[in-house]
Formats: C-alpha cells, structure tokens, sequence
C-alpha cells in the first residue's frame, strides 16, 4: 500500500485536514456514511441464537467503525483507520449485507473477523442506487471509505440487484472483472473471496437469480478466487418460512444463514484461525426475486 500520512490539527497536516474535510463534503461521505455506520460497533451472536441464550467467549463484531482517517499520499484518497486492521474482513455488498445482523456479516463474524462494510441497498455489480454508484464505480470514484492497511481478507457478495434490473450476463462479468482487478491493486496480497446471490434454487423457480449465480461463480473460478453460491439456500435448508419479503430474510433468517456461511467459510479454510489455504466450491445456482437486494 502506499505510505498514508495521519490528519492531525497541526502543523502541515493542519492544511491536510482542510484538504481532507473538503474532499468529505464535496463526495457526499461526511463522516463514515460511504461505508459504515457512524455510530460505532454492532455486536451480534449467532452462538447465543443456537445455544438458547448463551453468549460467545468473545463477542462478535459485525460493524467496525474507523477511528480516525488518514490520507493516502499515494492516491490522495481518505481512508478509514480501523482498530485491528488485521483482523477485519473488508466486506463489499447489498442489502443482504447492510444490516448490522445481515447474514454475510454474521457469517463473517463467526468465522472469527471483525466486519467493515462498503457498499449499500441497492447496488451491485452493475445496479447503482441513487448517488451510490455499482460497486466498481463506487470504488474508484470515492463513494467508499475504505480502510487503511490491508486487511485479513477481502469478500464481495451480491447479485441480486442485478439480476431484478436486467443487467446483461457481459456488463455483469465486466464490471466484476474491473472490481476484482482493482481490489487486487488497492491490496495486494489480500486474500479475496466472493459469494453469490441468496436464492431458492434452478429448480424452484430461480430465474435470473439463479444465472447470475452461477455467473459469479464462473468469475470468481476465473481469477482462482473462492466462491460460496448462495443460489439454493432457501431450497436446500428450508429457509424460505423465513423470508420478510421475496428476497430479505427475517431475523431467524439471518442467524440461519449465517450459520451456514460459517460453515462454508471454515470447509474453505477461510475462517481467521484456519492454518490452511483457502479453497473453493463449485458455483450453485439460485433463485428469484423482483426485489432489491
């Protein structure tokens, strides 16, 4: 990464300040509102859901927020300061993701890492939601914050936003493509994972959801990334009682979903603890939904 200098209040770097308030107003991320909640750590446990009230030894943190922002000389971006930048997963999603308790995050926290997330409701590889830009576009332009460092790992998930506003099977590969590659530069050597789109299933009326699945699973295949398909786990686990609406889940849901994506998370040899190389899975097609992700 290239050397970041701190924003302190005096000195030069009182000028940097200036500079760094600036950029914050004029790219509509005053505060930490581009990539996480200002308001601090949201503390989630699947392990008291499943163990009938019983805490986890440590609790898990589902939403890291920076504490304080430097600017990058190399690239002259802010980037967000994070407590243990070594133990936080980047995490780039949609609405399955935005919530403090949204199953990616759960999932992601139970395999042992502090959660920081970029990206919003919405939004995909190629789907923007109002001054948000696709993914790609959010993150070379500035929508994000992103954090400072290199983080232990790196996950993108979604799909499904695609897939209800009829991105094309090119635009979607290509702009996941330009995102992976420029994730790449921005950490190298971070390891990075992807996860498909929450779906019922090819067989259960999965529609596009079920193609885009599988086609960010061909990507992921593609750069030798790993890949959980999430296309049929509404089918496979029984999970559609839990549906708030046709796409998001309920609370128990979440918890359940969650649960399963630990579970892939640690067969990859993804979670935090795990001494091995990652892995991957074959992509799964999944299910269907007119709804934002």
């Amino acid at each position: 990464m290239p050397r970041a200098t701190a924003i302190t209040p005096s000195g030069t770097a009182r000028a940097a300040t200036i500079v760094a308030s600036a950029l914050l107003v004029a790219s509509g991320v005053l505060g930490l509102a581009g990539c996480v909640s200002p308001t601090g750590n949201g503390v989630n446990s699947l392990s008291r859901a499943a163990s009938g009230g019983q805490a986890p030894a440590a609790a898990m943190k589902t939403n890291v927020a920076a504490t304080s922002r430097l600017l990058n000389a190399g690239n002259g971006r802010l980037e967000a300061v994070l407590p243990d930048i070594s133990r936080t997963v980047l995490l780039i999603g949609d609405s399955q993701s935005e919530p403090s308790d949204g199953w990616p995050r759960l999932g992601l926290a139970a395999a042992g890492y502090d959660v920081y997330f970029c990206g919003r409701g919405g939004t995909g590889y190629v789907a923007a939601n109002g001054a948000t830009g696709n993914y790609v576009d959010a993150l070379e332009r500035g929508d994000w914050l992103l954090p400072s460092g290199g983080p232990a790992l790196i996950v993108i998930e979604g799909g499904g936003n695609d897939a209800a506003t009829g991105a094309s099977n090119t635009q979607i590969v290509r702009n996941a493509e330009r995102l992976v590659a420029d994730l790449k530069t921005r950490y190298p050597g971070t390891p990075m994972a992807m996860i498909g789109t929450l779906a019922r299933g090819a067989d259960d009326g999965g529609g596009r959801r079920s193609e885009v699945d599988a086609l960010v699973g061909s990507v992921a295949a593609a750069h030798g990334l790993p890949f959980v398909s999430a296309g049929d786990w509404l089918t496979r686990y029984g999970l559609a009682k839990d549906l708030a609406d046709a796409v998001h889940m309920n609370a128990a849901g979440r918890v359940a979903l969650g649960g399963i994506l630990e579970r892939r998370l640690r067969e990859l040899k993804l979670d935090r603890t795990s001494t091995a190389g990652p892995g991957s899975l074959a992509a799964v097609p999944g299910g269907t939904s007119g709804l934002q992700d």
